[in-house]
């Protein structure tokens, strides 16, 4: 969207690094983009939906290729970091380049930190940067994959999908200072992502969420009982009141715990089904060669 001062420019650094099915996916710009981008070749896609999810949802959908790599129109990812990415595609379906943070100011690095360590919670594993603008997703994975939020919390719904199935990995890469006007509003999207991934994290991967909640209400519900247990033991006073809110948090804990036990229950289902299928590809293949 409005990317005319570099689109020519990233297109000609990916043809360089010999990648030449290149396919530009405009938001209806009022610069010109479209029309350059169409003079340098490449395909061109006008997108559907709203914001960058609507853009990743055209894209996918205009591509069969193995993989599909996604970047930034802006200048700012290196298409020579591009291999990086595609030497894991073999055992990820998804995986994320982790910017460089040179060029990336306070405010945002403190940001992406905050987003990546709380989605690294919800999801339980390591990454330092899942707002990264430049990823590569295995183009068969990608067409089942839901992308139903607004904004820039497109890549937080792919990661989360990715890192539910436990196919998400990152890599290092470079990062640039952007050419033209940036769009990320800082506390907007921020107070966007951030909310979103409570939703996700319940969405695709609840059984940390549910272990949490389930350990935050049993706490205060065994402290409150114990007390009105010993209130009554020791001066026969009895705290009705206490004592229904003890019972209430105790059982929205024992709710929350049995939640977890069910999710983590199919989740292991899950993984040996994937596992099994795995195991059995190989072989059918061999048979029919």
């Amino acid at each position: 969207m409005n990317e005319a001062g570099a689109i020519s420019l990233v297109i000609g650094e990916i043809r360089e690094e010999g990648y030449h099915n290149i396919i530009v996916v405009d938001g209806y710009s009022t610069d010109a983009t479209d029309r350059i981008a169409f003079g340098n070749g490449v395909k061109l896609a006008y997108q559907h939906g709203i914001g960058k999810s609507g853009a990743i949802k055209t894209a996918i959908e205009h591509e069969n290729t193995p993989y599909v790599l996604f970047m930034d129109g802006d200048g700012t990812y290196d298409p020579k970091d591009i291999w990086r990415l595609l030497n894991h595609a073999d055992r990820y379906s998804h995986v994320i380049g982790a910017r460089d943070k040179k060029y990336i100011g306070l405010v945002h690095r403190f940001g992406n930190w905050l987003i990546s360590r709380l989605f690294g919670l919800l999801f339980g594993i390591k990454l330092t940067d899942v707002c990264s603008g430049m990823y590569l997703l295995d183009t068969t994975e990608a067409k089942n994959y839901n992308l139903d939020e607004p904004g820039f919390v497109a890549e937080i719904e792919l990661a989360a999908q990715s890192a539910a199935k436990q196919q998400l990995s990152e890599v290092p890469i470079n990062y640039r200072p952007r050419i033209g006007k940036e769009k990320l509003s800082t506390w907007r999207d921020g107070r966007a992502i951030m909310s979103a991934a409570f939703i996700l994290a319940w969405r695709y991967n609840p059984v940390l969420l549910c272990s949490a909640l389930a350990g935050l209400l049993a706490i205060p519900a065994a402290s409150i009982l114990i007390w009105v247990i010993l209130e009554y033991l020791a001066r026969a006073a009895w705290h009705l009141g206490w004592a229904l809110v003890g019972t209430l948090l105790l059982v929205l804990a024992t709710q929350a715990l049995t939640l977890t036990g069910v999710s983590l229950l199919t989740r292991n289902i899950e993984r040996r089904i994937m596992r099994i299928s795995n195991q059995d590809l190989p072989k059918s293949i061999g048979l029919e060669s």
